[in-house]
C-alpha cells in the first residue's frame, strides 16, 4: 500500500517536467545558496532543508562505503533527500514546497538536499539520471525513490503514509 502510494504520487509528474530536466547537464550556473543549517528565531525552532555533502551523507544518512551491500539508515527521524541542480526548473518549483513542508512537519522529519552538480559521486551511487529525484527514507525498511516534481499534496501523502505511517 505504501509503495503504491509513493508510485501514485510520483506519477503525478508532468511529462514536461521530466523532459525539461531529463539530463543532469547544466544549462547555466546560478548563484543560489540553499539553507545549510536549521535556524532558531525567538526561541522557536524553524526547520529548513539541510544541504548534504558526501561526508555529511556518510555520517547522517548511510555509510555506503563501509557497508555497500546493506542499507543502514543512521538518522533519528524519517527523511526526504532531494537530489537537485540549481539550473533545473522543476527543482526550483519544488524547493519552496520542501521548505514549507520542513516548517510544517518540524522535527517529525528531516529534509536534505544534494546538489548533483557538486556531489556527482552521490548522484552516481544512487543512479540519478533525471532530476529532481527524491529519496523517501523511513526509519525502518528500505528507502523509496520518486522522480520528478510533485504537488505539495502528493508530498504530504507520501510523508504521512510512507514516512510517518499515519
Amino acid at each position: 500500500m505504501k509503495k503504491a502510494l509513493l508510485i501514485a504520487a510520483s506519477t503525478a509528474i508532468t511529462a514536461t517536467a521530466m523532459l525539461s530536466c531529463g539530463s543532469t547537464q547544466p544549462k547555466q550556473q546560478q548563484t543560489e545558496n540553499p539553507q545549510t543549517d536549521n535556524n532558531q528565531t525567538n526561541n522557536n525552532k524553524i526547520m529548513k532543508p539541510i544541504e548534504l555533502t558526501k561526508a555529511d551523507f556518510l555520517t547522517r544518512v548511510s555509510n555506503f562505503e563501509t557497508n555497500p551491500t546493506e542499507w543502514n539508515y543512521l538518522g533519528d527521524r524519517p527523511a526526504i533527500i532531494d537530489f537537485y541542480a540549481s539550473w533545473c526548473g522543476p527543482c526550483k518549483t519544488i524547493a519552496p514546497i520542501l521548505e514549507e513542508l520542513a516548517e510544517e512537519y518540524g522535527d517529525q522529519i528531516v529534509i536534505y538536499k544534494v546538489d548533483t552538480e557538486r556531489e556527482q559521486e552521490l548522484a552516481a551511487v544512487f543512479g540519478i539520471r533525471s532530476i529532481p529525484s527524491l529519496l523517501f527514507v523511513p526509519m525502518e525498511g528500505k528507502p523509496q525513490m520518486a522522480m520528478g516534481a510533485m504537488p505539495k499534496s502528493a508530498f504530504r501523502e507520501a510523508i504521512d503514509g510512507v514516512l510517518l505511517n499515519k
